[in-house]
């Protein structure tokens, strides 16, 4: 691993397209995407003319320290636009340092990511949180200057997921309430490492989304090669902080084969990042065992979905009275032709001169030294 600063040299031996704190060459997509075949807006004789431009990525290696930290885990990023900062979240079980947020600056023209502080995350009575008690994932800024953080819990040692504020000095505020249907209890909940993946405010920050990465045991099977992932989308009001609906959203099957039985996949939703207040984007991430990652960006909208929230099992459920959440497919990331890594968190940055917004991902290294931290950088237009 690398440990201080930087080594260079390493990073032109890999081949990776640009180098930390240095700038990357912009680079357009095709004006046109084609959908994947599995797509539900697919067709094999059409494609979509694409509102979105790849502009560039960078990489961090694994191992890189940062104020006694390593730099790495990143699941969650959200935009400070009043400080033209970026708050990207690790999510560090309090293993490799305390649970944690990174403050970063981020230009877009050259392309350089430069980390300027680290804030631990503490309870309400100013203590860290102990090793394996939180897996922060998603993170949310409020117009109270103050972040929403999402945990996913661990189903194996018996501890729960959580939504909680957090001052921007990183000190819990309070906790959102979570339904039953949620909790890994009799059965039912959450699945281990599938839950509270992602995070977002609507623009006029009255509203908070959430949602499970994978279906509740109750409500259906995780995604396969056949057929996705039944997920709920939760809508919090926070003028009362309670969950007033909730949407069915149905994911992608896994998109590639394994190369040998019993080989590792899965496929699940991964983030939100709300447009306005009824479209959001979805960012759809796989992996399958020696094959690698796949990647699915996604506009959906909420417009006249159904609220499934009174509804305690969605397995085998009637859709004959549900309208689910609608998907138009954006981008397949494979059409980019650079390796992907395990992307999860999505922001908005700063307007474009042409008057688009700026679409940074980032992904989470895992602490894996054959892995990155990957920031891609997009331009995005979409109809209002």
């Amino acid at each position: 691993m690398l440990f201080g600063k930087i080594n260079l040299v390493l990073w032109i031996t890999l081949g990776l397209s640009c180098t930390f704190g240095m700038g990357c060459q912009p680079r357009t997509i095709p004006e046109t995407v084609a959908s994947p075949s599995n797509s539900p807006i697919s067709n094999s004789s059409e494609v979509m003319t694409s509102p979105i431009e790849y502009l560039g990525e960078l990489k961090i290696p694994t191992g890189f320290i940062f104020q006694d930290t390593q730099l790495g885990g990143l699941s969650g990023i959200t935009y400070d636009s009043e400080r033209n900062l970026y708050y990207a979240l690790s999510d560090d079980r309090a293993i490799q340092g305390p649970a944690r947020f990174y403050t970063l600056e981020i230009d877009l023209n050259p392309l350089v990511v430069t980390p300027i502080g680290v804030t631990a995350l503490v309870d309400q009575s100013s203590r860290p949180f102990p090793t394996y008690s939180v897996d922060p994932e998603g993170i949310a800024l409020t117009r109270r200057d103050t972040l929403f953080i999402s945990s996913e819990g661990d189903v194996e040692r018996g501890i729960q997921p959580f939504i909680k504020e957090f001052s921007r000095e990183g000190k819990e505020l309070q906790s959102l309430p979570i339904s039953d249907k949620f909790l890994s209890q009799n059965g039912q909940g959450i699945r281990n490492n599938l839950a509270f993946e992602s995070l977002t405010l609507s623009p006029n920050k009255q509203f908070l989304y959430t949602a499970t990465e994978s279906a509740l045991v109750q409500d259906g099977e995780p995604a396969n090669l056949e057929k996705g992932t039944v997920i709920r989308i939760l809508q919090y009001d926070l003028t009362t902080t309670q969950s007033t609906k909730e949407f069915y959203y149905l994911t992608e099957p896994v998109q590639t084969e394994p190369n040998y039985p019993d080989g590792f996949t899965i496929h699940g939703l991964v983030e939100l990042l709300a447009w306005n207040e009824t479209k959001l984007l979805s960012l759809e991430r796989g992996f399958t065992e020696d094959v690698g990652t796949s990647v699915l960006l996604y506009e959906i909208s909420l417009e006249g979905t159904t609220n499934i929230q009174s509804v305690e099992s969605l397995n085998n459920l009637d859709l004959g009275n549900i309208q689910p959440v609608q998907k138009r497919l954006l981008l397949d990331l494979s059409t980019l032709d650079i390796p992907l890594d395990n992307l999860e968190g999505m922001t908005f940055g700063p307007e474009l001169a042409d008057g688009g917004r700026s679409l940074i991902l980032v992904s989470d290294n895992n602490f894996n030294p054959l892995q990155v931290t990957q920031f891609i950088v997009f331009a995005l237009t979409l109809e209002e």
